[in-house]
């Protein structure tokens, strides 16, 4: 019994989120928040004494359907109750077991709606990130920056030592040119297709908006931690769906600005076949990826303690 105890609590340890900027194996629950975004939608969902949310909801309607099942079979089984009862149209159950889940409804629909008005725009942006979606990839473009747009391809696995050294590539996340975004600033999020169906997904951002061809969706992110963040096309869009992954370098708005002048320079790094990738190598962007290994480090030395 205390061996079954010590592995549940290890798993219960090893599944939380971890600090870290992608998933990992094993989690339960969201990615950690690297925006207000994602924090405002993960206090919604989850469990908190503070305040009603999605998962207090949940956990008492299905607490309470148990305890109505289980007494309902303990009570109203054949043996307990041989003679069962005609009664039909009970007005009060039926008005309680309509009114009540109305109710529930509006408890979850205005801190929703609120939620959904707060993440469609922003009136203010610092920024543009304009997104189209192809088969199979992302093209990305600065409207602040004229001429400054690229496609951003899948790295596939065998290349990855090439251009992400020392083992550090995350296999399917990695594209060929990643995009580079300042952090503490209001970026408009665009977003477009020129095929089918495609949708732009960062969970750590909480940002997930289709890109519909003949039509640009708005979103829009304020990221609040440095890092190298995931995401992934999350709109089944044809047969290698799988490999569309997103990105994202988040730096200091000094650092972005470094970028912005590399590939939109004279220099090798502009003229280079990838230079989003030359100037995130030339720059030293790879360095936030000490963070996420030292993350890792950290939850594989907390598992073999435990």
């Amino acid at each position: 019994m205390t061996r079954v105890l010590a592995a549940l609590t290890v798993w219960l340890a090893t599944s939380l989120p971890a600090l870290a900027f992608e998933p990992k194996p094993n989690e339960l629950g969201f990615q950690p928040p690297a925006s207000e975004n994602m924090v405002r939608l993960e206090e919604f969902h989850n469990f908190s004494w503070t305040h009603i949310n999605l998962m207090t909801i949940i956990t008492a309607i299905v607490i309470f359907v148990l305890a109505l099942l289980i007494w309902v079979a303990i009570r109203y089984n054949h043996k307990a109750n041989p003679v069962p009862s005609k009664t039909t149209h009970n007005v009060l159950l039926e008005v309680i077991w309509t009114v009540v889940p109305v109710i529930i409804l509006i408890v979850i629909a205005v801190p929703s709606y609120k939620l959904l008005f707060y993440l469609d725009r922003t009136a203010n942006p610092d920024m543009t990130l304009k997104i189209s979606g192809y088969q199979w990839g992302w093209t990305y473009s600065y409207p602040e920056h004229e001429g400054l747009e690229f496609n951003a391809d899948i790295i596939p696995e065998a290349e990855l030592a090439e251009y992400i050294p020392e083992g550090k590539g995350r296999r399917m996340l990695e594209t060929y040119n990643p995009i580079v975004l300042p952090i503490e600033k209001n970026i408009q999020v665009l977003t477009t297709a020129s095929d089918v169906i495609h949708a732009w997904t960062i969970p750590a951002f909480g940002i997930k908006k289709d890109a519909v061809p003949g039509r640009t969706n708005e979103a829009w992110v304020r990221i609040t931690v440095p890092g190298i963040y995931y995401g992934q096309c999350s709109e089944i869009c044809g047969i290698s769906h799988a490999s569309m992954p997103i990105s994202v370098y988040a730096v200091p708005f000094e650092e972005y600005e470094a970028w912005i002048a590399c590939v939109s320079g004279t220099g090798a790094e502009s003229k280079a076949d990838y230079p989003s990738r030359a100037c995130v190598k030339s720059l030293g962007f790879d360095k936030y990826r000490n963070l996420q290994n030292a993350s890792v480090k950290q939850e594989a030395t907390n598992g073999a303690s435990e």
